[in-house]
């Protein structure tokens, strides 16, 4: 018995240093140098501030920016560390009533809108942190922003044509508006386009 346990502990030690300790490194270290951007998270960073990650949607509720994706996570909306859906089913009636709130909401806040509202903003994605909509949800929203920021919509709508994404090479996906990025880039512009 003895000759078999030494070799299956030794076994053991050696195999957990690689895989646990050696291994996960090594992954870490080579995502540092060839990743470094994106091994640090995605971090959008302006003016020395930290404003976000690319990788996770921010609650925006003013009329002046874009809505993104209703975020299923709890306390509060888009928290990282509460990723999850909502797990409710689509004949569920606290769906249904969540849809309608949510419809109401962006009625309410463009009520002269009588655009069809597209299914993402009205919807959680499967991890509740989504930072994109469709270019049909920017579509949507486009009038209510330009008219709050004073621009033209064509202003807009060539913003939202510079920051919407095409499919990932050209298969993959849906092409897609990054609504962080897109609200900095109206932040940043200094002049409107209209009086």
């Amino acid at each position: 018995m003895k000759t078999l346990i030494r070799p299956a502990l030794s076994l053991f030690i050696l195999l957990s240093l690689i895989t646990g300790l050696l291994y996960p490194l090594l992954v870490t270290a080579i995502g540092q140098v060839v990743f470094p951007a994106q091994a640090a998270g995605s971090l959008i960073d302006r003016d020395g501030r930290r404003l976000g990650s690319r990788l996770i949607g921010q609650n925006f509720t003013d009329p002046q920016y874009f809505w993104g994706r209703p975020s299923a996570t709890s306390p509060y909306p888009d928290h990282a560390a509460a990723s999850s859906g909502s797990n409710l089913g689509p004949l569920s009636p606290a769906l249904q009533e969540a849809v309608k709130t949510r419809i109401e909401a962006l009625r309410a806040a463009d009520p002269g809108n009588a655009q069809p509202i597209p299914v993402d903003l009205v919807t959680a994605s499967a991890s509740g942190l989504d930072p994109h909509i469709s270019p049909a949800a920017a579509a949507y929203q486009l009038p209510r922003v330009a008219r709050a920021r004073g621009l033209s919509p064509e202003a807009v709508s060539a913003l939202v044509a510079r920051h919407t994404e095409a499919r990932q090479w050209g298969l993959f996906g849906e092409p897609r508006v990054h609504v962080l990025e897109l609200n900095l880039a109206l932040d940043a512009l200094k002049t409107p386009s209209i009086q």
